[in-house]
Formats: structure tokens, C-alpha cells, sequence
């Protein structure tokens, strides 16, 4: 007994050694694309004329995907998928495996997808290149496959918690994204390992996330208000999504050639530009900072991010889903404030966090990163909008990796007796 007790707290060292190496990884990689994506903004911003570059851009990416990329073309998706155990356990196991090419073309990817402005995010791609990252470690540490599906639980903790400066957010994150419902305890130790040291490793290489503490009242009225936020915050999600794969079937069954649809993409985004202007144009950040200064959104906000995003990702133009999604919550969250009489930066705050949760069926994970990123009084506001938020959003999220074990209706599911 006791030496059983001792190998499992050996593993168990190994494996969250190991995780640390991966957070520090995912830190170093999340600076780096971080900070080339800040450059990528400010040329963009400077030189006006970048945007119209867009279709060319759009062309090159969706080539070089379309006939170098392989699996990588997956994106999020698959760094998703491969962290899972197989369906069933009586099955050969295999090395999950994330093709290393993933890295510096999902990198070379957005940095060129932001300096022309297409409205795509950035902590996919952190996601992607720490996963394939840590695929480099299966050899040299001889990990086994089910070692290496916690690596990419921890590789997915990595890149979150250090994208947003929340290291107990990320390690929920990286255990809650994979499958609906259902969280693997084993991995806890190693996702909050790499996501602890890669928040380290981004503040001391000198990002800084900002943290708003917001003031927060609470009672009836305000919960019942917070409810109708929450509802609104699912709707926005099932949009979103409905959106995007609506997009993306068009674009299967509407145009053969590959190459092609990210360069349909382009083209539609710059007509949305001449229509609409450009703040809704890469990751528009400034309007998320004005929704939590407490300036007024308007209703037009997170319906045109909605729709330049989902085009955008839909025609496949890499990127990700994450920062795009935060404008939605904080700019719809605002919108609503006024109608419902609610604090405008708790709406917008609750409803960033909500939203994003929503479309990834990541709940807990969302309402832990208001509560890191806006104080411990967000803890009952976002965990009202982000429940309901959950509750009303389809059961198929933005990662079509993820696998659905439970119902989205937040009724227990029936236990079925079990027969030896």
C-alpha cells in the first residue's frame, strides 16, 4: 500500500514538473505573440492604407494553410480533441499529436491577420501555440499518451491564464473546455501548475493586466436584472455561433477551392468597413475599455463584432474566437445597462466574462476570471450571468473538439445502474 502511495505521489510530481515547464512555455510564447500582435495594431493604426492589403493577406494565409498546414488547419479544435482520453477505454491509446508546424504559422497567421484588421482574436492562437509546444516534450520526457493529454490540459491552462493575468481561471479553463459537463480532477495539479508559472512568466516579462475593481451592490432587484443579462449573454452566444457555422457550411458548399474563402472573407469585411467604419476591425479593444469606463455602447456594437468576426473565422481566416467574443459581452453588457438601471461596468463586466463562457461552455472558468480580473464582488453578479448564460446557449460550442457530456439544460442526468 504504501509503496503504491508512493508511485502515484511520484507521477504525480513528474507530471506537475513537467506542467511547469509547459506554463513556462505558454508564458514566453503568449509575451511574444502578444506583444508582435501590439506592433501588428499600432502599424495598422498608423498606416491606414494596411487594411486594403487584406484580401491579398487573406489569400496567402488560406494557400499556405490550405496545402502545408495539414492538421493544423484544425486550429483550437484539435489541441481541444487531442487532450481527450478515447471514448473507449478497451481501444488502442495513442500519442495525442499537435503538428509543430502549428506554432509559427498560427503565429505568422495573426500577426498578418492583425496588421491588415480582420476582426479576429489572439489567445486562440496563444492556445495553439502552446499546445503544439508541448507536443516537443512527448520524446525527450518519454511521456505516455494519457501523460500527454494532461500536458495539453496544462498547455491550454498555460496559454489562458497567462493571455489574461488570471492563473485560477485558466487552470478551470484548461480542465472545464474539453468536454461539457464533466471535469478530469487528475489534471488539476498540472493546470494550475502551467498556468500559475506562465502568469508569472508574462508579468515579470513586463505585461501587465490591468485590475478594475468594480463596485458592487447586490439585492433581488438587481439579481432579477442580472438574469435578463444573462439570458441576453446566451442569446449573443447561440448568434455567434449559429452565425459562424452558417458561414462556414456556405463556404463548404458554395466555393470548391479553399484558397478562395478567405479572400470572400476579406472582401466582405472591407465592405462592412466602408459601411460601418473601423472600430469593429481586429480586436477592438478600445470599445471593451470604454464599455467598462462606463460609457454607453451602442445596440449596433456587439451585433456588427458578431457579424465582421463570424465572417471573418467563418471564410477561415486564422485566428481566434476569445478577444472578439470579450467585445461582444462588454459592449452588449453595456447596451443593456441602461434599460435594465444597472451599473454599466458591473453589466459589462458580468457580460464579458458571460458571453465568451457561453460559446465555450467554460462557466466556471468565465465567472472565476471576472471575479480575478474585477474583484471578489463580481463573484455573485457574474455567477448569476454566467450560469444562465450557459444554460441558454446551444450544447455545440465554438470548439468543435469538445465533447458533450452532459445536457445543457442544467437538470441532473439519470445514473443508470451498473450491471458487473
Amino acid at each position: 500500500m504504501f509503496l503504491d502511495k508512493s508511485r502515484v505521489a511520484t507521477h504525480l510530481l513528474a507530471v506537475t514538473i513537467a506542467a511547469t515547464i509547459v506554463g513556462a512555455a505558454s508564458g514566453v510564447g503568449s509575451w511574444a505573440l502578444f506583444e508582435a500582435l501590439d506592433r501588428a495594431t499600432e502599424l495598422r493604426l498608423d498606416h491606414g492604407w494596411l487594411v486594403w492589403l487584406l484580401p491579398v493577406a487573406a489569400f496567402i494565409l488560406g494557400a499556405a494553410y490550405h496545402y502545408v498546414g495539414g492538421t493544423a488547419n484544425r486550429g483550437t479544435s484539435l489541441v481541444v480533441e487531442q487532450s481527450l482520453p478515447p471514448v473507449d477505454p478497451s481501444a488502442p491509446d495513442h500519442t495525442p499529436k499537435i503538428p509543430y508546424r502549428m506554432a509559427p504559422m498560427i503565429f505568422a497567421a495573426t500577426f498578418i491577420a492583425q496588421l491588415t484588421g480582420a476582426s479576429v482574436g489572439r489567445e486562440g492562437a496563444a492556445l495553439q501555440i502552446s499546445g503544439s509546444v508541448t507536443s516537443l516534450l512527448a520524446k525527450p520526457f518519454r511521456l505516455k499518451p494519457s501523460d500527454m493529454r494532461l500536458m495539453l490540459i496544462a498547455a491550454m491552462a498555460g496559454a489562458f491564464g497567462g493571455a489574461f493575468g488570471v492563473p485560477f481561471a485558466g487552470a478551470i479553463f484548461g480542465l472545464e473546455v474539453q468536454q461539457t459537463g464533466r471535469l478530469r480532477y487528475e489534471g488539476l495539479a498540472p493546470a494550475l501548475a502551467a498556468s500559475i508559472t506562465a502568469d508569472f512568466i508574462v508579468e515579470s516579462l513586463g505585461r501587465h493586466t490591468p485590475i478594475v475593481e468594480i463596485p458592487v451592490t447586490i439585492d433581488w432587484s438587481i439579481a432579477l436584472r442580472l438574469v435578463v443579462v444573462g439570458i441576453a449573454a446566451g442569446l449573443a452566444a447561440r448568434v455567434f455561433i449559429g452565425v459562424l457555422h452558417g458561414v462556414k457550411k456556405a463556404m463548404r458548399d458554395l466555393v470548391s477551392w479553399v484558397p478562395a474563402r478567405p479572400i470572400i472573407g476579406a472582401v466582405a469585411t472591407l465592405a462592412l468597413m466602408l459601411i460601418f467604419g473601423r472600430d469593429y476591425l481586429g480586436l477592438s479593444l478600445p470599445l471593451v475599455d470604454q464599455a467598462l469606463d462606463g460609457i454607453a455602447a451602442s445596440w449596433w456594437d456587439p451585433v456588427l463584432k458578431i457579424l465582421f468576426t463570424a465572417i471573418a473565422l467563418g471564410c477561415s481566416i486564422p485566428g481566434g474566437e476569445v478577444t472578439p467574443l470579450f467585445v461582444v459581452g462588454a459592449t452588449l453588457g453595456s447596451a443593456l445597462s441602461g434599460p435594465l438601471h444597472l451599473s454599466p461596468t458591473l453589466a459589462a463586466a458580468a457580460c464579458l466574462a458571460a458571453v465568451f463562457g457561453a460559446a465555450a461552455n467554460a462557466p466556471i472558468a468565465c465567472a472565476v476570471l471576472a471575479i480575478e480580473l474585477f474583484g471578489a464582488g463580481m463573484a455573485v453578479p457574474a455567477g448569476i450571468v454566467c450560469i444562465v448564460a450557459y444554460a441558454i446557449s446551444p450544447k455545440h460550442g465554438i470548439y468543435e473538439g469538445q465533447r458533450h457530456g452532459s445536457t445543457k439544460d442544467l437538470r441532473p442526468t439519470a445514473v443508470l445502474p451498473h450491471h458487473s
